[in-house]
């Protein structure tokens, strides 16, 4: 396997670097959390398929707006768990002493109309794991 970097830091730039690796054939992209690419996540779900380039991502969102699969941290949960960690606080615990805690629950998107858009299968046990299947 070869990885191939890509940076935007525009949403100018989004376009020209999935057309960029688009370019280069690379299989499938995978697209980092990060406060731009939220903001721009149809932007980058679009372009993506646009482009026809599997889109792998770490938010239900980006599945939602055309992305093929998300999987990561259920962020439901986390939210529930730093709200345990503010009521600590503020009821006097240091937060310096408070444990470091990893996500416990992630979850799986399927989106089958983009994998239908892209030619691509999506094993039927893939689908019967994910935590939701956008149709």
């Amino acid at each position: 396997m070869q990885v191939v970097m890509a940076e935007a830091t525009s949403a100018g730039e989004i376009e020209r670097e999935l057309s960029m690796l688009a370019a280069k054939h690379i299989d499938a992209l995978l697209i980092f959390n990060d406060n731009l690419f939220v903001q721009l996540l149809n932007k980058i779900s679009g372009e993506a398929l646009k482009q026809r380039l599997p889109s792998i991502y770490g938010l239900e969102d980006y599945a939602a707006a055309g992305g093929l699969l998300s999987y990561g941290p259920n962020l439901v949960d986390n939210f529930r768990r730093a709200a345990v960690y503010v009521d600590r606080i503020l009821r006097g615990a240091k937060a310096g002493d408070l444990p470091f805690e990893q996500p416990t629950r992630f979850y799986l998107t399927v989106n089958r109309a983009t994998a239908k858009t892209l030619g691509i299968k999506i094993p039927e046990e893939l689908s019967i794991r994910a935590d939701k299947v956008f149709q």
